[in-house]
């Protein structure tokens, strides 16, 4: 009897064990392809786009690598989701995430092979309490909690590029932060790339600095200065010859109607000067009449300041964008205490110093390339998320593998007293939390069989702290060596990862829709 057909003809469906081996096959090949930029002595990827330009990007960000990829595959697309809402949440863990998930799928498709259904899975609760015994949190204290946040940020730049310079842009990272006072909004902290130097030059600035020059004839520096931020145009006191359609009888009307929109100007830059403001600032253009005016009036006029730079402008100065200037009083002014010009390499910028919103500050990051200063911005962000989240969950665990090997051993002993065929799942589960200092040892190029085992036996004492050191290729003592990690990642990382699996394996059939055409309309 012929199977009733319900999809259209270039629809098509796969169910069980085939849906099931492509979700596997699709979601592992994303593991693998990350899991070698895993670690202190994680390699880099070049990803390189076909376009105009060829635009080239060097990282080991797992995040950034999933996201530049164009993925056919459902469940890879969901590997590449849990790294981007991890990278949003929390900043860091985005390749320990996809590659902890495409272990437990590893782990699942050897159940599923050996006859164990595959929602026979165990929750993540187990490995979290294991965890949630051994955190330690220094709030009260706060030298020791100042050190706790060198350690997480040194450990989380010590698989980035600036891992020679981590000391360095730890302290930056950590006093950047702590200016927010507890804040997560890191809108404050603003990053400038300038190539040149080195990026041991980089160093963190109190203040705004917009990359902008100061125009001819205008005042270079200003003392308690009102800023008037704007989004408006000023670039109408000449006639356009694009897109403007006059009709006149003689030259002279055309002069009559330049001199009528350069009185529009005039009276446009009065309003804006009754203001009582001495800096204005502008997204947009300012053409000469209008920027000759201001100068006249000893005010500073600052043209095109991108987007970007305007709504962080506002933001820490406590003033508005304004587009109309009909009503002073409605309009919100910036403060700020000084503004002057300063020379980083061979560029000139803007400098607001004592500005309203005293957490705000810069960091200026300098190097070689602009490829080392994007990657170098990408690692100094993960850093700056990861400290703001700790300021707020300030619960600190020890890194280098150690959280993975006491979750481990929990649902270890947890397989041993529970019965029956959930046992082996369980097993299982241990084994893909034991895959993540695995690949840290392989990654680094050492023997991680025999680095694992000896781990395993120290952590069946009482109180350790042994993780893997990567420098020296041996066991080391995380407390000695100062290796820390936010208790808030490993959660995110290991919660994030469990549900991902959990949601792939439930998943028995792949249905594709047809493509959508064209209606051809008479």
């Amino acid at each position: 009897m012929a199977v009733e057909r319900i999809l259209k003809d270039e629809a098509s469906e796969e169910k069980g064990e085939r849906a099931r081996m492509a979700s596997f096959v699709g979601a592992m090949a994303i593991a693998d392809l990350v899991k070698t930029t895993l670690g202190p002595k994680g390699m880099d990827k070049i990803l390189q786009s076909t376009g105009r330009g060829h635009q080239v990007t060097v990282t080991n960000d797992g995040a950034t690598i999933l996201k530049s990829l164009h993925i056919d595959n459902p469940a890879a697309k969901v590997l590449v989701d849990i790294s981007k809402v991890q990278d949003d949440e929390v900043g860091d863990g985005t390749t320990s995430v996809v590659v902890l998930a495409g272990e437990l799928l590893r782990e699942a498709e050897k159940l599923v092979a050996a006859k164990i259904h595959p929602m026979t899975i165990i929750s993540a609760e187990c490995a979290r309490s294991a965890l949630l015994q051994k955190v330690m949190d220094n709030k009260e204290d706060a030298e020791k909690f100042t050190s706790d946040l060198m350690k997480i940020a040194m450990t989380t730049l010590s698989s980035k590029i600036l891992s020679q310079d981590k000391e360095h842009f730890a302290k930056l990272a950590v006093d950047a932060v702590m200016r927010l006072k507890g804040s997560t909004n890191l809108e404050a902290i603003q990053i400038i790339k300038k190539p040149g130097g080195s990026l041991k030059d980089s160093f963190l600035d109190e203040g705004f600095i917009l990359d902008k020059k100061i125009g001819i004839g205008q005042p270079k520096r200003i003392e308690n200065a009102k800023i008037l931020v704007a989004n408006t145009a000023m670039d109408t006191d000449k006639v356009k010859i694009y897109g403007a359609r006059v009709r006149v009888d003689s030259m002279s009307r055309v002069a009559e109607i330049e001199g009528a929109e350069k009185e529009k100007m005039r009276e446009k830059v009065q309003k804006i000067i009754a203001h009582g403001i001495n800096c204005f600032v502008n997204r947009q253009l300012i053409y000469n009449f209008p920027e000759e005016l201001f100068a006249d009036a000893g005010i500073l006029a600052i043209e095109h300041a991108d987007f970007d730079g305007i709504e962080r402008l506002a933001l820490v100065t406590g003033g508005e964008i304004a587009s109309t200037f009909d009503n002073p009083e409605s309009v919100k002014l910036g403060h700020c205490k000084l503004i002057e010009e300063i020379m980083i390499g061979k560029d000139k910028l803007i400098h607001f110093s004592g500005v309203e919103m005293g957490q705000a500050c810069t960091i200026v990051l300098r190097g070689a390339s602009h490829h080392v200063l994007d990657e170098a911005e990408r690692s100094l962000h993960d850093a700056l998320c990861v400290l703001s989240q700790t300021i707020n969950d300030s619960r600190v665990i020890l890194g280098g593998g150690w959280p993975e090997m006491v979750m481990a051993k929990e649902v270890d002993e947890l397989a041993h007293k529970t019965p029956g065929k959930k046992s082996h799942a369980i097993e299982a589960f241990s084994r893909a939390l034991l895959a993540i200092p695995t690949i840290i040892a392989d990654n680094a190029g050492l023997d991680s069989a025999e680095l694992i085992s000896q781990l395993r036996a120290e952590h069946h004492k009482e109180g350790c702290t042994a993780g893997i050191d990567v420098i020296f290729g041996s066991v080391g003592d995380m407390v000695e060596l100062g290796i820390s990690e936010s208790f808030k990642v490993k959660q995110a990382i290991l919660l994030s990862a469990t549900e991902a699996t959990e949601m792939i394996l439930r998943v028995d059939e792949i249905i594709t829709c047809a493509p959508r055409k064209r209606e051809d309309r008479m």
